[in-house]
């Protein structure tokens, strides 16, 4: 137990008189001064703010990618060798992708504070001009309470900070929020402590306490403050250890954002293997012609622009480029702001989905699934007593709103023709948890019928019944609760009419009615988003507070089989691995912790997997900051919002389905572009410096391997507006370095292959080995087949199957790459021909050229289908 949970334990076992002296205050509430000293002492009962980061911190914040980090230092280099084109050419793709980026993110972070709520707007208070006045009661801002506050709650309010109950008449209260349990609790103002438990749980289950963020389901009460802004429990889950001496205080999951996402690993896996080979090329360059050829410094703008070329530059510009159309689109769309762009690509990686229940598969409200008589049959009339007792309980006892099971329950009964009129009511007392209407029939005077209404074993202790039946109905009621159903029991009593009040003595010698069961109301699109993301590849696990048989019934309802489910304290038996065997092969968690969820979420990234983990509440901060992406609905508790990476505008899991197809469009783009240019570049780098050891000249000059990065650069923007096939969409799209570097290596040695035969063709086809000699001829030859082979990487290369259909237009790639393989064939025709040291080139040169062509589009056509070749990074 923490130090804060044991402050509180030991406020917990004072009575309300001593927690009033603790506090220094009193029942008729703070005088204003005092309220005004501590108000200036504990600071606005607000929640942390989290300043959003000014564009020019994001901007600079993007020159940290490894890649635009090895681009600088290589515009470095040329500056230093006045190879000044090439080195505009880089400060302009840095600059471009770090403001793309930059400007996404700003943009996400304005909508976020568009969405920002207040936990509760006013509080109504109990404050005294000065000590010997009497309390006036008012409704102040909530950010001016201040703790020994009296306030006071009644149904639809916010709870505006920690509180403990004075008094209280059938109070209940939703701690969703906080929790993740979607039934509403029961509270009281007892002067006998709760025992106290050390689990979570335990901590919200003590029934004289409320906390901020929870909401008044029924009921009133006058309770003290105990704790407000950053020293709640819902502050406390920022995680800010200025915030540790509250007594409900308790540190975050220290599995909070432990490790980087998935789109951090997989990218900077890449980089860095890149990275290295390029920070070696200039030197072996510059020793292999210095050792073979006698050239030194002058060879240095060439292994500048070999080691640029093996570059891909365009990498910042696409990704961020993609990934901002992505976020763009989907906000435009879908209504889904993406707060972190690197997200999106977490997004598409995703194969384990971790959700709560509650607000998600179901609507948070209780719906009547059977009315059953003693005997378990179907008995239509239990539902029309329960009716009765939920009306005249509502209207009798001057109740603002029913709760949450007579709601349901007048929703399901249509309205009688001849109906009771009502005589008296005793509400809903969590205590005795009955609520009984008093009614008579038009047609039977004299006569009041009682109908009673509440928890199955109350109702039964005051029926009727042989101890054997009594025993044989409860056991009825406990197998509908474990099928995850809340159970009601319903009974009558006939009374002669009397002019005197009912007590809770006149609810005896009842005879028994039946049972009502409630089930969770599914929500609407849940069945079918769940089953488009099960059939996307995605495994989805539901991490519930609330009881198991209530998570697994909401589950078969919608078509998800749950296994057997895990309670939370078997998951504290086990070790990591052995929970990582159990995770594996389990879809339900409940009576989860925040604790709980945020390890199962770290598990599971352990283990490979890319995890999702969509929350509300408080009790979900951890796990959305132990995930690669956290998800969070726009009417999330504040600070679960705030530490989402990606924002729903409703929680459906249709819009998480929009939401993973967008990323994983993102990701196969990004995937393309990187399949395509990394083989190209790795073959033609492999090339130039075998051509290097061969040749008396320089195998390319620096003008003209600068000329032929541009012009593939300029084509690879197109992948940024590709739209992926679909039988790319289907599974999860995750970079794997090691099979992405396998994948490189064997296709950038068929690109080196097609080079070097390309030399064979210079060299012996055209005007026999003395075309070795002839430097323009060869830079214009090979230059040519290093855009024609690049164009045709381009379009074979692509990740999918193009589906043929009439009356399709050519897409971005495809145009791309034509009007690339058009520069290459004419550029050295043209007047910058000869600018940039190349001339034109025989015919018979076109006709080999075509050969090789079309043998290298075989090998790669071929080489790709293969199985078991590495062909499939992702």
């Amino acid at each position: 137990m923490s130090p804060a949970d044991e402050a509180h334990q030991d406020l917990s076992v004072l009575t309300s008189l001593q927690v009033l002296r603790y506090l220094d205050t009193g029942p008729r509430g703070l005088t204003e001064a005092e309220a005004a000293e501590r108000l200036a002492r504990f600071g606005a009962n607000t929640v942390p703010d989290r300043r959003a980061q000014s564009w020019s911190r994001l901007f600079v914040r993007g020159l940290r990618d490894p890649f635009t980090v090895v681009l600088l230092c290589l515009g470095l280099v040329s500056t230093a060798v006045t190879a000044w084109g090439t080195a505009c050419v880089i400060l302009c793709l840095v600059v471009v992708s770090c403001a793309l980026r930059a400007s996404g993110e700003h943009r996400a972070d304005r909508s976020m504070a568009g969405l920002r709520e207040l936990v509760a707007g006013t509080a109504t208070v109990l404050r005294r001009a000065d000590p010997d006045r009497m309390p006036r009661v008012r409704d102040i801002p909530v950010g001016e309470l201040v703790p020994g506050d009296v306030i006071r709650l009644g149904p639809g309010d916010l709870v505006p900070a920690d509180v403990r109950l004075l008094r209280a008449s059938g109070l209940t209260v939703r701690q969703a929020p906080l929790t993740g349990e979607s039934a509403t609790v029961a509270k009281a103002a007892l002067d006998a402590p709760d025992p106290w438990n050390l689990s979570h749980d335990g901590f919200f289950a003590q029934r004289r306490l409320c906390f901020q963020g929870s909401g008044v389901a029924t009921g009133t009460a006058t309770a003290v403050v105990l704790a407000t802004g950053p020293r709640t429990r819902l502050a406390s889950a920022y995680g800010d250890p200025a915030h540790s001496d509250s007594p409900l205080h308790r540190e975050p999951s220290a599995n909070a954002g432990a490790s980087a996402s998935a789109f951090d690993r997989s990218v900077h896996g890449i980089s860095w293997v890149l990275i290295r080979f390029m920070l070696l090329t200039p030197p072996l360059v510059l020793m292999a012609d210095a050792a073979l050829r006698g050239r030194g410094v002058e060879t240095l703008p060439f292994a500048v622009a070999v080691a640029v070329g093996l570059t891909p530059e365009m990498l910042p510009v696409i990704v961020t480029t993609c990934l901002a159309r992505g976020a763009s689109r989907l906000a435009r769309t879908h209504k889904v702001i993406v707060k972190r762009l690197p997200a999106l690509h977490d997004l598409g990686a995703v194969d384990v989905l971790c959700l709560d229940k509650t607000g998600t598969l179901t609507q948070d409200r209780p719906v009547v699934h059977r009315a059953l008589d003693g005997e378990g049959r179907d008995a239509p009339d239990v539902l029309r007593w329960a009716a009765v007792n939920a009306w005249w309980t509502l209207q009798l006892a001057e109740l603002p709103a029913p709760d949450a099971l007579d709601e349901a329950v007048l929703e399901a009964t249509a309205p009688e023709e001849e109906p009771d009129d009502g005589v008296a009511a005793l509400p809903f007392d969590p205590v005795r948890r009955l609520a009984t209407a008093v009614v008579r029939h038009p047609r039977r005077l004299g006569v009041h019928t009682l109908v009673v209404k509440g928890a199955a074993e109350d109702v039964l202790e005051r029926c009727v019944l042989e101890e054997a039946e009594r025993a044989r109905l409860l056991a009825l009621a406990a197998r509908e609760a474990d099928d995850g159903l809340r159970v009601l029991a319903v009974a009558t009593a006939e009374r002669p009419a009397r002019s005197r009040d009912y007590t809770p003595a006149d609810e005896r010698g009842l005879a028994f009615r039946g049972l009502l069961t409630f089930r969770d109301a599914l929500t609407p699109t849940a069945a079918d988003a769940l089953k488009a993301l099960v059939e996307r590849g995605i495994a989805v696990k539901i991490l519930t507070g609330d009881h198991p048989g209530t998570a697994s019934r909401a589950c078969r309802d919608l078509g998800l089989d749950p296994g057997e489910p895990v309670a939370a304290g078997r998951v504290d038996a086990l070790t990591d691995a052995e929970l990582a065997e159990t995770v594996r092969r389990t879809t339900v968690f409940a009576r989860c912790t925040p604790e709980h969820k945020a390890r199962i979420a770290a598990v599971l990234r352990a283990d490979g997997h890319t995890v999702g983990f969509l929350g509300d509440g408080v009790n979900d901060l951890p796990a959305l900051r132990a995930a690669d992406v956290g998800i969070a609905p726009r009417d999330a508790v504040d600070v679960a919002r705030e530490s989402a990476d990606v924002v729903l505008a409703e929680k459906d899991l249709t819009a998480m389905e929009h939401a993973v197809m967008a990323g994983r469009r993102s990701s196969v783009t990004i995937a393309t572009y990187l399949r395509s240019t990394l083989s190209s570049n790795l073959g033609n780098v492999v090339a130039m410096l075998a051509a290097g050891l061969l040749l008396p000249f320089l195998p390319m000059l620096p003008a003209q391997v600068l000329a032929q990065n541009l012009c593939f650069d300029a084509a690879q923007l197109a992948f940024a507006y590709d739209r992926p096939q679909p039988d790319a969409l289907r599974r999860p799209t995750v970079l794997r370095p090691r099979a992405f570097l396998r994948f490189i290596t064997g296709f950038g040695a068929l690109n080196a292959v097609a080079d070097l035969a390309t030399f064979g063709i210079l060299a012996l086809a055209l005007n026999g080995p003395d075309t070795m000699d002839d430097a323009t001829v060869f830079h214009s030859g090979w230059f040519t087949e290093n855009l024609m082979t690049q164009a045709l990487v381009m379009l074979l290369l692509r990740i999918g199957r193009r589906t043929a259909g009439k009356g399709r237009l050519p897409g971005p790639i495809s145009c791309a790459a034509a009007a690339l393989a058009t520069a290459g064939l004419l550029l050295p025709l043209s007047p910058l021909g000869p600018l940039l040291g190349m001339a034109a080139l025989p015919a018979l040169y076109y006709v080999l050229l075509a050969a090789v062509l079309t043998l290298y589009a075989a090998a790669l056509t071929a080489a790709r289908k293969a199985p078991g070749t590495g062909c499939r990074p992702i």
